[in-house]
């Protein structure tokens, strides 16, 4: 059985709803219930593990998840996710909580493709929420892309542009990216 197989039956609806920002979310649960069947008719199985990694003074929450067939490894995804460093009402093990499912989500959505960029708690969807009118790029800084002859040259031309124009010229920098790979 191949994953793609398993991909294209899977089914994660968006089960939770946030009442403050007033959209509808999947979690780690949602996803975890839905692939559950989809794996037994193969006689497959999830298993998810975590392992805190410190990065200078970070600490991460790496989250891997594995299908497998018996001990035999079908597919594997990590995600990292890192744990906050004061959160208000929180105790640290409830911190380390949060940053193990957030991590193990996006393990999840990587190993089964699961498309969240329009899920309401991604920096995507606040991009595209609060687009209020068409950006108006300037073809000169287009044209700077398109003219790029090398990898270095388009790192140091995204470089010098600032956050907002990154944000509007990403289509641009990917576009040659691809040309130059």
């Amino acid at each position: 059985m191949s994953m793609s197989k398993i991909q294209a039956e899977l089914k994660a609806p968006k089960g939770q709803f946030n009442s403050f920002g007033k959209y509808k979310y999947r979690s780690c649960e949602d996803i975890v219930e839905s692939v559950k069947p989809v794996l037994a008719q193969y006689d497959y199985h999830l298993t998810m593990s975590d392992d805190v990694v410190a990065v200078l003074d970070r600490v991460y929450v790496k989250a891997t998840c594995r299908v497998m067939d018996g001990d035999l490894l079908i597919a594997e995804s990590t995600a990292f996710a890192r744990e906050s460093l004061i959160k208000k009402g929180m105790d640290d093990s409830q911190i380390t909580g949060t940053a193990s499912s957030y991590a193990r989500k996006y393990a999840l959505n990587g190993l089964f493709a699961i498309d969240d960029t329009k899920d309401a708690d991604t920096d995507e969807h606040k991009v595209q929420s609060t687009k209020k009118e068409p950006v108006e790029l300037d073809p000169t800084i287009t044209l700077k892309f398109e003219s790029c002859q090398s990898l270095d040259e388009l790192k140091e031309l995204w470089q010098l542009l600032t956050p907002v124009d990154r944000n509007k010229y990403a289509a641009d920098k990917n576009k040659a990216k691809d040309r130059l790979s």
